[in-house]
């Protein structure tokens, strides 16, 4: 295998220190970043880890004179705004940079929700009803919508601003948790039809031709019948709030007949009519008549090993290692002027 020059970006608070002893890596917050850097070495590559902070001269720098054969992007946000880290990437195809995961332009689709969900309507694939309230405009919910409904930040990700108070049964309601929105994350806000049923996840890696991944599912345990089964900050991020009420994410099973078939070729539209390449995961619910709406699209999903994207992988035979190899050697064929 032919040994590479790979630039990895990451924020400079997550560079991995150079010595770990003392650290519980499985628990830190640069556990991506070291999981990604780790193994790209142990495949033979050389590797430079570059923090980035608010300003793009040092990429260019590194990139004159290192010359790497491609950049391993880690960054999920440039300046701490979710939206800017398309500019990033753009930055990288003016300088004619081989790099790793989603095209600017797949990421401004995907990054704005409903943007997303208009392209994805257009295209007739099936999305919950959503409406948009600006910061500063007051909710009054469509007359071609009900309640109940979630309230969710309409460019942040990560769950961030998700609570068992997102969901909201009334116009009082509505009217505190778009406010907290605006107030609190300082976004517009995205109301959206809420599914009850199961959350799925898929992942894909490609460009042009897809692999597809198996779907994964948020098992919601012993939560509470008076709890929405809805994947907020806690249940995602918090071990103890997992551990708590039996949380996991698994290989979904017991799907009706054909689901997974369907819920692969709704992804697949979802990644082309996005735009997307790379990698992504494609989140999804499937209503108790089986019923499939895609929830959003989530281009360069977490990487960390053990995580859900890798441990899908690993369910098709792809191993860590090869992940990572294959998502550079994606990188490397990627063309903004002829993408394949």
């Amino acid at each position: 295998m032919r040994k590479l020059r790979v630039l990895a970006l990451m924020h400079k608070e997550l560079v991995p220190p150079e010595d770990q002893t003392g650290h519980d890596v499985s628990t830190a917050d640069w556990k991506t970043e070291f999981d990604v850097s780790t193994t790209i070495r142990d495949l033979g590559h050389d590797v430079h880890m570059l923090g980035v902070g608010d300003e793009l001269r040092g990429i260019r720098r590194t990139i004159d004179e290192w010359k790497p054969h491609v950049v391993f992007n880690l960054l999920e946000n440039f300046h701490d705004v979710p939206i800017f880290d398309q500019n990033v990437v753009a930055y990288l195809e003016l300088l004619r940079a081989s790099y790793t995961g989603c095209n600017p332009r797949g990421l401004l689709l995907s990054r704005d929700k409903a943007l997303s969900k208009q392209v994805m309507t257009y295209h007739r694939i099936p999305t919950p009803a959503f409406m948009v309230v600006r910061i500063g405009r007051k909710p009054r919910l469509r007359k071609d919508m009900a309640f109940p409904v979630i309230v969710k930040s309409l460019t942040q990700e990560a769950s961030t601003g998700i609570s068992q108070a997102s969901v909201v049964s009334d116009e009082s309601k509505l009217r505190e948790r778009v406010e907290f929105i605006h107030d609190h994350i300082g976004t517009d806000a995205i109301v959206e039809r809420y599914i009850d049923g199961r959350e799925l996840y898929v992942g894909i890696l490609g460009n042009q031709r897809l692999e597809v991944f198996p779907v994964w599912e948020m098992r919601f345990g012993k939560m509470s019948d008076g709890l929405w089964r809805i994947a907020t900050d806690s249940v995602k991020f918090s071990r103890r709030y997992q551990k708590k009420h039996g949380i996991r994410t698994d290989e979904s099973s017991k799907l009706p007949e054909g689901a997974a078939a369907h819920v692969h070729h709704v992804c697949k539209r979802v990644y082309r009519t996005l735009g997307l390449s790379g990698y992504a995961r494609i989140d999804l619910r499937m209503d108790d008549e089986g019923r499939v709406y895609v929830l959003e699209a989530n281009p360069n999903p977490q990487l960390a090993y053990g995580e859900d994207f890798a441990e899908s992988a690993e369910r098709i035979g792809i191993s860590y290692e090869n992940l990572m190899q294959r998502i550079i050697n994606l990188g490397m064929r990627w063309r903004p002027e002829r993408p394949g």
